[in-house]
């Protein structure tokens, strides 16, 4: 498959700005592998396709304030830092994104907070906009940890044109949340609303959870022709012993097993034993999914709408089947759709 494949128009107007007022009521595309049938539906519908036994794959990442703003010495320039991961803890070492990056060299102090009580200074170069910081912070490392928080912003996607609100820190969050560690969220979980995860679990439904920190990696464009050449970067997954077990001894009875988002999907198809069996691991992952691929754990998966060209299109294509699932997002067009991070979601059967 060329990346080409994976083009198609997407107006504007469907990529969500905001989130559904609730969070299962949001829209629902539900697609039928065996019989191409689409339906519409809403999130909380999703039970219906479920019975005692089946699992759901869940990741149970959580956001933190990623995005940081402060100012340059000297000339005062406002500066945003986007938090990629710490590299040494005490050191205070960290992987971040700038911008505008010309402007930060090595050497050069950022200075945080109305009083400045934090400062960072640029040790080394990475990428282009990427460079390592060293933050000076006197007291301990939990009351360092606070101070980012404190400073630190809603990492919403760039394309969300408006300000963070206070309903972000809530909103762009699962509620099964647990391990901070994400610069992004693990958007499909994003539709699960505490009343409809109790009918889930009331029904028999059991949630098997996983690790995937979310980097911003995943949203790289790809920039080759040939996807063969296009490589993603690490992100570190865990898949705890309990998980594997519970998902293992569900695909023996022939249950339903769910991967709830991409993020799951590429944790547990990086966590395969010799026998295509889930295993308990904790590592890195730079798994690159795209069509043709066999699936070796989840024979349902939920999703968002995710936009042209990117990996998380070509991973879900390769589930669907690709001639399917864009058919499917001509149709969700259509029917007014909502795109990307806040929008609506798609089951994949």
């Amino acid at each position: 498959m060329k990346l080409s494949n994976f083009n198609f128009e997407l107006p504007e107007e469907l990529l969500a700005e905001y989130p559904s007022e609730h969070r299962d009521e949001s829209r629902l595309m539900v697609l039928h592998r065996d019989t191409q049938k689409i339906e519409h539906k809403k999130f909380k519908d999703l039970i219906d396709y479920f019975d005692e036994g089946d699992v759901m794959m869940l990741n149970n990442t959580k956001v933190f304030p990623a995005r940081m703003f402060g100012h340059k010495e000297k000339t005062g320039a406002r500066i945003e830092v986007f938090l990629l991961r710490e590299l040494n803890a005490e050191n205070r070492l960290w992987d971040v994104l700038v911008d505008p990056a010309r402007k930060i060299r090595i050497g050069n102090k950022l200075f945080f907070g109305e009083d400045q009580s934090l400062v960072a200074e640029v040790i080394d170069n990475t990428t282009s906009r990427g460079r390592t910081l060293r933050f000076l912070f006197d007291g301990p490392y939990e009351e360092f940890r606070k101070k980012l928080v404190e400073l630190g912003e809603t990492p919403l996607p760039k394309y969300i044109k408006r300000e963070v609100e206070a309903s972000d820190e809530d909103r762009y969050q699962t509620i099964f949340a647990k391990h901070e560690g994400a610069v992004a969220a693990p958007t499909a979980g994003l539709h699960f609303s505490k009343h409809l995860m109790k009918r889930l679990e009331i029904k028999g439904i059991d949630f098997a959870e996983t690790t995937l920190h979310v980097g911003l990696g995943t949203f790289n464009p790809v920039e080759v022709e040939d996807l063969s050449k296009h490589k993603m970067d690490s992100e570190k997954i865990i898949v705890p012993q309990a998980s594997a077990d519970m998902v293992n001894s569900a695909r023996g009875n022939k249950k339903r097993i769910c991967a709830v988002g991409t993020t799951v999907m590429r944790t547990v198809e990086s966590a395969i034993t010799s026998k295509r069996e889930l295993k308990e691991f904790e590592g890195w992952t730079n798994k690159f999914i795209f069509p043709p691929y066999d699936f070796s754990i989840a024979n349902a998966m939920i999703t968002n709408f995710h936009t042209p060209k990117s990996t998380l299109l070509m991973m879900v294509s390769a589930f669907a089947g690709h001639d399917f699932m864009m058919e499917a997002y001509q149709e969700a067009i259509k029917e007014g759709y909502k795109f990307y991070s806040y929008g609506d979601a798609m089951l994949i059967l």
